[in-house]
C-alpha cells in the first residue's frame, strides 16, 4: 500500500489552489521560500513546485502527459491515475487523517492537500487560490474553467474545511488563508508576503 513520505518536516508549505484571485506573482513569490504544493491545472504556474496532486480522473484524461517534465513527488486518489502519481486510499470525507496511507477528501483538492500537507511535516501551511466561491459574472479559475465544463461544488466543499480546525490544532499545524480573495472564514487570513516575511 502506497504511503505519503514524511519528506518536510517542521515545513512550511504552500498549497497553490486554482481559484481566480491566484496570481502568477504570487505563485513566483513562493518559489524558494517555501515548500510548495501545485494543485492540478496550477502545475503549470509552477513546473519548480515540490509536489502535484490532482484527486480526480477528468484531470489526468485531460492533462496527465503534461506532467512527464515534472519532477517533484506526486499524488492522488484516483488508483486509475497511478501512471501519473501516487495513488492513496480515500479517507473520511470530514476531519484529518493521520494515516499515511490515507487522505480524507472534503470533497476538493484544496481540503486533501492540507491533509497531504500534513503527512508531508507540515507545521504551518498557507493557503493561495483557495477562492472557495464560484461568481456569476467571472471565471471558475485562474485559468478560466475546465475542458468538462463543471463548476466547482463549493457549497458542498466549503464546509468541510472547519472539520479540520479541531485536529489541526491538536497535532500542532496552523493554516493561513492566504487567498487574495476568499469565502473561506474558518482559518485566520494573512497577506502572502507577510506569512512568508
Amino acid at each position: 500500500m502506497n504511503a505519503v513520505p514524511r519528506a518536510f518536516p517542521n515545513a512550511t508549505i504552500v498549497c497553490l489552489g486554482s481559484g481566480p484571485s491566484l496570481t502568477r506573482a504570487d505563485v513566483d513569490y513562493c518559489r524558494g521560500r517555501a515548500v510548495t504544493i501545485a494543485i492540478k491545472e496550477t502545475v503549470r504556474l509552477a513546473p519548480w513546485a515540490d509536489v502535484f496532486y490532482a484527486c480526480d480522473k477528468k484531470f489526468f484524461e485531460h492533462h496527465g502527459d503534461e506532467l512527464v517534465t515534472f519532477a517533484g513527488l506526486r499524488f492522488t486518489l484516483d488508483h486509475m491515475a497511478h501512471r501519473w502519481a501516487t495513488d492513496l486510499q480515500i479517507g473520511d470525507h470530514t476531519g484529518l487523517s493521520l494515516d499515511p496511507t490515507t487522505l480524507n477528501t472534503g470533497y476538493s483538492s484544496g481540503f486533501q492537500c492540507i491533509n497531504l500537507s500534513v503527512l508531508l511535516g507540515a507545521v504551518r501551511v498557507l493557503l493561495l487560490g483557495y477562492d472557495c466561491q464560484v461568481r456569476n459574472d467571472g471565471p471558475d479559475h485562474w485559468f478560466g474553467s475546465h475542458a468538462w465544463k463543471t463548476r466547482p461544488p463549493v457549497d458542498l466543499f466549503r464546509p468541510c474545511f472547519s472539520t479540520l480546525v479541531e485536529p489541526l490544532k491538536q497535532v500542532g499545524v496552523s493554516v493561513i488563508n492566504c487567498s487574495r480573495e476568499t469565502a473561506l472564514d474558518c482559518f485566520p487570513r494573512m497577506p502572502l508576503r507577510e506569512a512568508l516575511a
